[in-house]
């Protein structure tokens, strides 16, 4: 997993309309990265919602947000419409920069077992090196310090 005050690993993935975002691409700003299990279930609808909500004061510090799951490109669309999200969601279904970030694992709900993407958060300053990330975090704690990284509290 990527360490606190390293380089972030540069990846590249489509978005939700199939624009391909590369991380490296984003240099010189701010990023907030969220991996979320599954979209449009509670958490991630937390999750998601709190950074929208929390957009205007990410948006006055220079900050982009980006959310990642293994969801298809569809899925992500359909549920940036139905919840105004005004950030782009990345479809990663292969899983490997969920993988190679740590954020992919065995997950166990509803007496089920499988993996899945783990929640986490990154934050990513100008040039390029993480500032603070958690994998296993909950939905409010990585919108609080996501906020807190880039210098504005919710």
């Amino acid at each position: 997993m990527p360490k606190i005050g390293s380089i972030a690993p540069d990846f590249s993935l489509p978005n939700q309309d199939g624009e391909v975002i590369n991380l490296e691409d984003l240099r010189g700003k701010k990023v907030i990265l969220f991996v979320f299990p599954k979209a449009n279930t509670s958490g991630c609808n937390a999750q998601a919602c709190g950074f929208r909500d929390s957009f205007p004061q990410i948006e006055t510090s220079d900050a982009v947000v980006l959310g990642i799951s293994a969801d298809t490109q569809e899925e992500l669309r359909a549920w940036k419409d139905q919840f105004n999200l005004p950030y782009d969601l990345l479809s990663d279904v292969d899983h490997t920069m969920l993988e190679a970030w740590e954020a992919w694992d065995t997950v166990s709900f509803k007496e089920r077992t499988f993996d899945a993407p783990v929640r986490s958060f990154w934050v990513i300053d100008g040039d390029g090196k993480i500032v603070d990330g958690q994998v296993r975090i909950t939905p409010d704690d990585s919108v609080k310090r996501a906020l807190a990284a880039i210098g504005t509290e919710d």
